[in-house]
C-alpha cells in the first residue's frame, strides 16, 4: 500500500454546494423525483462530480453521488428471490445501494453497484430479481420501530472474523 496518497478534503457545506452546482448545470432539481444510477441525469451528474485522477491512487476512480442527506441511519436488507415491496413512501429522504442481486423499479433493473435516491413522500414499489438481493440503505429516519429485536438475524459462527490489529 502506498503511503504517498494525500486525499483532498472539503467540508460538508462545500460538498453540498458542489452537488448543487452540478444539479444546476444539468438542470435537475433535487427531490423532484426518485433518481437512480441508471438515469441519464444521474450519469451526467456523476461525471461532473468525478474526482480528478491526479487526486487518487493509481487504479482508482471516484465520484461524489448527486444528492445528500443531512443525517441518516444505515440498514442492510437481504431479500428472497422475487419478493415484492408494495407502493409506499417515507417521511424523510433516503438512498438504497444494491450490493448483490437485483431489484426492479419503474421498469428498470438495478443491479449490484446501482443506487436509487428517494426523496421524502415520493411513492415507489420494488420487485426483487430472480436471485434475490442484498441492499444497504440510509434514511433520515429509523424504519425499524422502537423495540429491540430479541432473536439473532445473523449467525455469528460463520460470519465473525478477528482482524489482525485486534489480535495484538
Amino acid at each position: 500500500m502506498s503511503s504517498t496518497f494525500k486525499p483532498t478534503h472539503i467540508d460538508f457545506v462545500d460538498g453540498k454546494k458542489r452537488i448543487e452546482e452540478a444539479l444546476a448545470k444539468v438542470g435537475h432539481k433535487m427531490n423532484s423525483r426518485i433518481l437512480t444510477s441508471r438515469d441519464k441525469e444521474a450519469v451526467a451528474l456523476c461525471n461532473l462530480l468525478g474526482v480528478p485522477r491526479e487526486q487518487l491512487p493509481a487504479g482508482f476512480t471516484k465520484w461524489q453521488l448527486p444528492f445528500y442527506l443531512d443525517g441518516g441511519q444505515f440498514f442492510i436488507t437481504a431479500t428472497a428471490p422475487n419478493a415484492e415491496v408494495g407502493e409506499h413512501s417515507h417521511d424523510n429522504d433516503g438512498v438504497r445501494f444494491i450490493m448483490s442481486g437485483s431489484v426492479y423499479y419503474d421498469g428498470i433493473e438495478l443491479n449490484a453497484g446501482d443506487w436509487m435516491y428517494i426523496p421524502k413522500d415520493k411513492r415507489y414499489s420494488l420487485k426483487v430479481g430472480p436471485l434475490g438481493a442484498s441492499m444497504c440503505y440510509c434514511y433520515c429516519c429509523c424504519c425499524a420501530g422502537r423495540v429491540l429485536n430479541k432473536t439473532d438475524l445473523i449467525d455469528p459462527a460463520p460470519f465473525v472474523r478477528v482482524r489482525q490489529s485486534l489480535q495484538r
